[in-house]
Order: structure tokens, then C-alpha cells, then sequence
């Protein structure tokens, strides 16, 4: 009885140590291919390339030793310099991932104006065609990757060139309206949703959207955070722990632009007279109700909500066309949220006289740290050799 039963004790024990092996075995076989098809030394690290205000349409006046350069050839060149991003190091400049190599790029952000004004005067194509070009050159001619090795994802947001096509303008244009860029960024956006034409309106198709990412939210506001902005803003924020960084993501800068409101006088229309472009649907209030008002209670709204939802960390724009790195105060100065302006490839307030300084914008965030760095990449610092690799330019890094 006693050897029988040590021997039960013997086979048990040999059976636990035979299933504790094998288990080791699998963990250590789940581990190593856990490791192998997922390599990614940076996980709390997430990155954007930004650029906004392509203006398809146009021309610049100097390019790489040419005149008159069509706007589907310099943004083609960009493109071109931001495929390469990824083979680059970054500088040793104390921000994120500072010394290391660039690697994968999780979102590519545009921030709109994929067209220009189709004024007649000026014979801009119109937005329809515009539309194609970037879709040409940005949609199917990036190449950028995440860490994954998936095919980085676009994000949109729109412009003022792409409403006025869309809705009309207080000068002539040719077609009279175009809605083309904004349908065509509209159904990019949101494919299970696709309009025609004909079906698209842009006072209830909205592209705005909000994303989440490794504990990152970021807004995508129509134009400006006005007041029908901020009551779908507010109900997408009531979802998000205040403890989650926001960022927003706006066509216009902060300091928005009285004309773009919608015209507070007669009827509301667009005319040559008061030139309001009812670009945002709210409409003006301040002072003798003309464009050349500031827009003082309209910004004393926004601030509200940003004292309101102190999570929103940072605000990027384009419109003014400027690698400008700022903090935005507020009319009355009571505010500070940080906010960077990008460059446009075609209408640089300094690149467009100066085409060295030509820039995009590398954005790499650590989630755990919960720092941003924002850098300048000057894509053409030596027009007479396009080969040039990019530049590092204006560096600044905040705390989130």
C-alpha cells in the first residue's frame, strides 16, 4: 500500500512538472512571437505629420530655379521630401525621441484649403479639379508608414477656399459654385456616409470628428470652434476622462477672422457690400457689424469653453501660413493655450518670397510622459539641389 501510493505520488508529481514544461514551452513560444511580429521600441510615442493650405489652382511665382510653378508640381516635391521622413534622425534637441530615428508615422493631418478660390479674375481651375490633384498627389502619393508597417491614415479637416467654392463668394467665380474639394474631403472622411453633389450641403455635412489614440483625443473642428462648434465639442467631451490630453485641430487660428462669420446685416447674404463669407454659421456680433470689427465676444466664447475643458493642451491651425510656434491669450489676455501655425506649400507669408523656408511639421508625443514636441522640417533649403535632405528647423516641446 505505502509503495503503490508513492508511487501515485511519484506519477503525480512527474505529470504537474510534464504540464508545468509544456506551459513553459507556450508561453515562451507565444512570447517570442509576440516580440518578433511586433517591434516597436517606441511604444508610448505616437507621431503626426502636419501641413495644411496646398491651394491646388495656383502657382508660385519661384521654384527650385523655375517660374511660375503649377501648385500640383510643388506639392508633388513635398510629398516626395515627406516619404522620406522616416529614414531620418532626429536631432539631439531635449524634445521627444530627440536623437533618434524617426520611424513610423501614425496620422498624416491636413487641415484644408485642398483648393483655391475659383475666382474668374484670377482663372483658378475650379474645386472639382483641385480635388483630383490632391487626391493624386496626397491620398495615393504618400507612402509614409506606422510602426506597424500599415499605411499611415489622412486626416482632413476643411478650408476657407473649399467652402467658398462650395457656397459662393461676394466676387465672381467660375463656376459660380463648386462644391467638389468638399464633397471629395467629406466622403474621404466619412465613407460610410458618401454624398453626391447634388446631396452634400454644407450647412449639415460637417467634417468635423474626433480620434483617439494611445490615451491622446484630438478634435477636428469645422473651420473655428464657434458656437455650433462647440455644442458638438461639448458633447464629444463628455465622454473623455479630464485626465485625457486634448488637442484641436482647426482650419482658422485662434484669433479668428471677423469675415469669415456668417453676415449679421440685412438678410445674412453674401454680398460685395458687407463682405461677410458665412463661412463659420455663426453669426457676427460685435460692434457696428462690419469686417473690420474684431471678433471680441466670439473669442470671449471660445475661452469660456477652454476654462470650461481645461484638458485641451493645444491648438494647430493653418490659414495664416506661417511655421509660427505661440501661445494664444485670449481678448483679454486670461487665457494661455499653446498653439502652432503651420506653412503653406503655395502661399508662405515668408515662403512664399523665401522658399528656403518651406516647412512642414513633425509632431511626436509621449504618451506616458505626456510631453509634445512640435518641429519645423524644412523640405527645401537648397533650391539648386532638390536632393537636399530636410532640415531641422523651430523646435518647442510642452508639457500636456
Amino acid at each position: 500500500m505505502i509503495r503503490k501510493f508513492t508511487n501515485q505520488i511519484g506519477r503525480e508529481r512527474y505529470s504537474a512538472l510534464r504540464i508545468g514544461f509544456f506551459s513553459l514551452l507556450v508561453l515562451l513560444a507565444f512570447s517570442c512571437k509576440k516580440d518578433s511580429t511586433v517591434d516597436n521600441p517606441l511604444s508610448s510615442v505616437i507621431q503626426f505629420v502636419y501641413s495644411s493650405d496646398a491651394h491646388f489652382g495656383v502657382t508660385r511665382a519661384t521654384f527650385q530655379g523655375g517660374i511660375n510653378i503649377n501648385s500640383s508640381v510643388v506639392n508633388a516635391k513635398m510629398v516626395e521630401k515627406i516619404n522620406s521622413l522616416p529614414s531620418l534622425i532626429i536631432p539631439a534637441d531635449n524634445g521627444v525621441n530627440a536623437g533618434k530615428l524617426v520611424g513610423g508615422i501614425d496620422y498624416f493631418i491636413n487641415t484644408g484649403d485642398f483648393s483655391n478660390r475659383e475666382e474668374s479674375s484670377s482663372s483658378i481651375q475650379s474645386a472639382s479639379i483641385s480635388w483630383g490633384q490632391f487626391t493624386t498627389t496626397y491620398l495615393n502619393g504618400l507612402t509614409l508608414k506606422n510602426s506597424n508597417n500599415v499605411k499611415t491614415p489622412v486626416l482632413l479637416a476643411t478650408g476657407n477656399h473649399d467652402v467658398s467654392n462650395a457656397i459662393g463668394y461676394y466676387k465672381t467665380m467660375l463656376p459660380l459654385t463648386d462644391n467638389g474639394s468638399l464633397v471629395g474631403s467629406y466622403n474621404y472622411m466619412f465613407p460610410s456616409s458618401q454624398k453626391t453633389t447634388t446631396t452634400y450641403d454644407y450647412a449639415t455635412n460637417k467634417i468635423h470628428y474626433s480620434k483617439d489614440i494611445s490615451g491622446v483625443h484630438l478634435l477636428f473642428v469645422n473651420m473655428w470652434p464657434d458656437e455650433t462648434e462647440r455644442t458638438w465639442m461639448a458633447t464629444d467631451l463628455s465622454g473623455v476622462s479630464t485626465s485625457t490630453p486634448v488637442i484641436l485641430f482647426a482650419h482658422d487660428q485662434p484669433n479668428v477672422e471677423t469675415k469669415h462669420f456668417t453676415n449679421p446685416n440685412g438678410t445674412g447674404t453674401i454680398n460685395s457690400t458687407d463682405k461677410f463669407e458665412n463661412l463659420i454659421p455663426e453669426v457676427f456680433k460685435d460692434g457696428t457689424k462690419t469686417i473690420n470689427d474684431p471678433s471680441t465676444l466670439e473669442q470671449r466664447s471660445f475661452v469660456a469653453f477652454l476654462k470650461a475643458h481645461t484638458n485641451i493642451k493645444a491648438y494647430f491651425h493653418g490659414n495664416d501660413n506661417e511655421n509660427k510656434y505661440y501661445d494664444y491669450k485670449g481678448p483679454d489676455s486670461d487665457v494661455t493655450l499653446k498653439t502652432f501655425q503651420v506653412d503653406s506649400p503655395m502661399k508662405g507669408n515668408i515662403s512664399g518670397t523665401d522658399e528656403t523656408k518651406l516647412s512642414f511639421q513633425l509632431i511626436s508625443i509621449d504618451t506616458k510622459a505626456k510631453t509634445m514636441t512640435v518641429r519645423e522640417c524644412l523640405w527645401n533649403s537648397v533650391p539648386s539641389n532638390p536632393l537636399t535632405p530636410i532640415v531641422w528647423g523651430a523646435t518647442t516641446t510642452i508639457s500636456m
